[in-house]
């Protein structure tokens, strides 16, 4: 197994907190220790760079305190960046300065017709990407995709709100392979996935419900969360070297390493 090195944006989580509940995962009653929170995020961008990987930031924005969420930012793929629209109000803000970003960074951006909450939602595994829905990101928005991007949109259904973006179910662990957690897909999805990935990793229940899925990897490599050894045991059988990250401040939001972290993908969109 070779290691790809690989380019990320992330955003320190200097204004984190949970203030309103979006998800499952979220209590605004629960206390949360913002400084810990930033010490985890430090620790997750240090194994980026001990790994060989280069770590871009984006400035984060007073009261906006899931901007931290980087992979919510867009979707990006070569010199193309699909901005996002956010179903939530209390994210809408972080949309145009992830825009700006991308704008500033050199990006051809292409705005979205629907609700779209980026890499969240949207993993390219090879010569497809898969795209979810059903809490999120609009079905309507897989058709734009394709047409900016080129590859084909394959649709999964998600239907358990404790995975409400597909980075929570399914991680991409090389350009062949996947691990996910069936019970997060509507039966046809799991027909699809079945179908598409027949040597697919599938996680315990025990391990998605610590966010073990909401992983990176670099084709050797698998950073993920500490508490998912379950998962860890099964990818080290399969011959990745797993990292193990404690994000458990960044969890009481519903995020993980994956959410942490948007893709900034070599190359060529397919057009």
């Amino acid at each position: 197994m070779d290691a790809t090195s690989q380019r990320f944006l992330m955003c320190r989580p200097t204004y984190f907190a949970v203030d309103y509940a979006i998800n499952p995962w979220m209590d605004p009653t629960a206390p949360v220790d913002a400084a810990l929170a930033i010490r985890q995020w430090e620790q997750l961008r240090r194994t980026y760079l001990d790994l060989g990987h280069t770590v871009e930031l984006i400035d984060p924005v007073p009261g906006l305190p899931d901007m931290v969420f980087a992979a919510n930012g867009g979707t990006v793929i070569g010199d193309r960046a699909m901005a996002v629209q956010f179903r939530d109000p209390q994210r809408a803000d972080e949309a145009p300065a992830y825009r700006a970003w991308f704008e500033a960074a050199g990006f051809e951006v292409y705005d979205p017709k629907h609700v779209n909450e980026g890499e969240g939602d949207v993993l390219l595994v090879g010569d497809h990407l898969l795209a979810g829905t059903g809490f999120r990101t609009a079905h309507a928005s897989h058709a734009q995709l394709q047409e900016v991007f080129g590859y084909p949109v394959v649709t999964l259904q998600l239907v358990d709100p404790r995975f409400y973006h597909l980075d929570t179910a399914l991680t991409v662990l090389d350009e062949r392979t996947v691990a996910y957690l069936p019970e997060a897909f509507s039966p046809g999805s799991r027909a699809v996935l079945r179908r598409l990935y027949p040597d697919a990793v599938r996680a315990s229940l025990a391990d998605a419900e610590v966010l073990g899925l909401n992983a990176v990897g670099d084709g050797r490599h698998v950073v993920l969360p500490a508490q998912a050894t379950g998962l860890a045991a099964q990818l080290r059988d399969r011959g990745y070297q797993t990292i193990g990250v404690d994000l458990s401040e960044l969890r009481k939001a519903g995020g993980g390493p994956k959410c942490c972290t948007l893709r900034l993908r070599q190359g060529k969109a397919s057009q």
